[in-house]
């Protein structure tokens, strides 16, 4: 069982997906998430999307802490029923939304919005070619904001993402197995 951590939402159980096909984020490595986030004065009022997004908990924690709206992309019909559960068990149903389209297709549809901070925690197993397609949709299609940050969960023992023109690393934080890259972005 999966919990929000902090906030106003704070202490809320998450339901999650039974089998494999989900790896939740850790409490450990997303209260070090958002302590960053926080620090940084990312997520008053933010507009957030989170891609891969499972049971919601990184998407759900950021509403719990002030971001504005969440949008999920899950394309998975069973995780998407678990998540849509956890949305309406908060109450935060009028904040979100919920895309089940896979990736990267689904960021070919009009964006409802720009978005100021984007979370991917894509299967360990998929190919990098995949991702980079979705972080350079994100840019080419025009999801972000001006000054949006983007943050990509993986494996500690696996490669850095590729960072299409438009996005620029700033760092990297391993936590135990997970790493999270984060980025920013950036105007040529």
């Amino acid at each position: 069982m999966t919990r929000i951590i902090g906030g106003s939402l704070g202490g809320r159980r998450l339901s999650t997906p039974e089998g494999d096909n989900t790896r939740p984020t850790s409490d450990r490595v997303r209260e070090a998430l958002f302590g960053s986030l926080e620090a940084a004065g990312v997520l008053d009022g933010a507009h957030v999307l989170d891609l891969y997004a499972g049971s919601g908990a990184v998407g759900l924690e950021a509403l719990s802490r002030g971001a504005a709206s969440a949008l999920f992309v899950e394309s998975h019909a069973a995780t998407a029923r678990v998540l849509r559960r956890n949305i309406a068990a908060l109450g935060v149903a009028a904040e979100t939304d919920v895309n089940t389209a896979k990736l990267p297709a689904a960021l070919k549809q009009e964006p409802p919005r720009r978005f100021d901070l984007v979370f991917a925690d894509p299967p360990y197993a998929l190919d990098p070619t995949d991702l980079a397609i979705v972080l350079s949709h994100l840019v080419e299609l025009d999801w972000l904001s001006e000054d949006a940050d983007v943050v990509v969960e993986g494996p500690a023992r696996g490669g850095e993402p590729f960072w299409p023109e438009g996005l620029t690393r700033d760092r990297s934080r391993r936590y135990g197995e997970t790493i999270l890259w984060y980025g920013h972005r950036s105007w040529t």
